[in-house]
């Protein structure tokens, strides 16, 4: 005896998908139509193949951002990924400090993105912000502005106070999910702390690890309103990503066609990490 399944369920799913369809694939495909083309104004474009492609793919610039833009997300993750499943760890799971905790881990995530922007700035100044003025009196001669290094570092640890609580929020919901028995039997065996994070969290947090790490990645790799409030790109381009590259070619200089084709390789390079990691992380899984 056959069972028919009932699929009307998906017809609560079509909307979203007509939605999604319309907002993404359609300006997709318009991108991609501009970008092989050399658009003069309105009604004078000229069909011109890869070309904006290959300039692209060739341009020092792009280069630099992209290697920058790399580096950048690479860090982001090495720091925010441990450091998110460390404060997961530490915090109780139940009790009304347990609330506290996970409100005021909340809070960074709320404040918009050129709220963040200008909270660093004024923070990082070294004439009256509270962490350039303590650094230079500690004797570390900061400035965000004219050094690259501490230009570099300053928006590092913006993104990190920024998003970590993502990881830990996140984390923590994986934690949670995790039964008093396993640590009773854990207790029980002699199993230490980390015996207990190894052999137990971790495969819990496999799922929720791989949420995290994507969304950081993608998020990571379109950071623009944080360091253009910050730094403006600079000194120099130290703190230029991709992102802002291409605000300032499609903005700044209204090249429609390199900009396209520069957002359908940014695009495609971003799907590519977010495969990459996805597929390194569940063939070690496996």
């Amino acid at each position: 005896m056959f069972k028919i399944k009932d699929n009307r369920a998906w017809l609560g799913v079509l909307p979203v998908v007509l939605i999604v369809s319309f907002s993404g694939v359609v300006p997709l495909m318009a991108v991609i139509n501009y970008s092989v083309q050399d658009i003069l104004d309105f009604n004078t474009r000229f069909f011109v193949g890869f070309q904006w492609y290959q300039e692209t793919l060739q341009d020092p610039r792009f280069i630099e951002a992209f290697l920058r833009q790399v580096a950048f997300s690479l860090s982001v993750l090495l720091i925010e990924v441990p450091l998110g499943i460390l404060i997961a760890r530490g915090i109780p799971r139940d009790g009304w400090l347990t609330s506290v905790l996970l409100i005021l881990l909340a809070i960074p995530l709320l404040i918009p993105w050129n709220v963040v922007g200008t909270i660093w700035q004024l923070f990082a100044r070294s004439d009256i912000g509270l962490l350039g003025v303590t650094l230079n009196q500690m004797g570390f001669s900061f400035n965000y502005t004219v050094n690259p290094v501490d230009a570099w570092l300053t928006v590092l640890a913006m993104d990190v106070w920024h998003w970590t609580s993502l990881v830990a929020l996140l984390t923590f919901a994986g934690l949670s999910s995790v039964p008093n028995a396993y640590y009773q039997a854990a207790k029980l065996d002699g199993a230490s702390d980390w015996q207990v994070f190894r052999y137990i969290q971790l495969p819990r947090l496999r799922s929720v690890l791989i949420i995290a790490v994507l969304l950081r990645l993608i998020d990571s790799f379109m950071i623009y309103t944080e360091t253009f409030v910050l730094t403006g790109g600079g000194p120099g381009n130290t703190t230029t990503f991709l992102s802002q590259h291409l605000a300032t070619i499609a903005v700044g200089q209204f090249d429609l066609g390199p900009a396209a084709a520069f957002s359908v390789i940014y695009f495609l390079f971003t799907l590519l990490f977010c495969w990459i990691f996805y597929a390194s992380i569940t063939a070690n899984h496996d």
